[in-house]
């Protein structure tokens, strides 16, 4: 069994797999701003946007996790990428998510991007943010109870940036 996933852009063929670990992760309503109530097609359309380059995470021929990057912000501010990344939940704690990072990082740079931004990092999602610390990013700032987490209620949110 391998133990580093492979990367490959995100077909229409790949919609139920990507489907199954997106739902999974928003249903929780502790981590991502998505609704956990939001329908399939909504989310695919938004995860595989025009706007988006997505891609999927594999080990052993299953597809584990998937990644997609944009730019932050339209025009001037379109030198900055923007990244979101799931992994599914049978597949974590195996560096799933660290590789899916260092690849986007990679990935980010070839297509042109300067620096990475991450507009809303849950405070309380202690193992992203102790990830994305450790691949370089930096909290910038905070945002008061951005975050309406399911458990918790309000919570922050955090602003987290690295150059590329």
């Amino acid at each position: 069994m391998k133990t580093q996933p492979e990367f490959r852009p995100a077909t229409s063929s790949d919609h139920d797999a990507l489907w199954a670990i997106i739902h999974e992760v928003i249903s929780g309503g502790d981590t991502y701003v998505f609704d956990p109530q939001t329908p399939r097609d909504q989310m695919l359309a938004y995860w595989c946007g025009p706007d988006k380059h997505t891609y999927v995470a594999t080990l052993d021929g299953r597809i584990v996790g998937t990644f997609m990057l944009k730019d932050n912000q339209p025009g001037l501010g379109s030198h900055v990428a923007n990244a979101g990344y799931m992994v599914a939940s049978d597949a974590g704690g195996r560096g799933i998510g660290q590789a899916m990072c260092a690849f986007s990082l990679e990935e980010a740079r070839r297509l042109g991007y300067r620096s990475m931004q991450f507009n809303i990092v849950v405070s309380t999602n202690e193992r992203a943010v102790r990830l994305w610390r450790k691949m370089g990013f930096e909290i910038i700032g905070e945002i008061p109870e951005a975050f309406r987490h399911r458990n918790l209620g309000l919570v922050s949110a955090y602003v987290m940036y690295r150059k590329l």
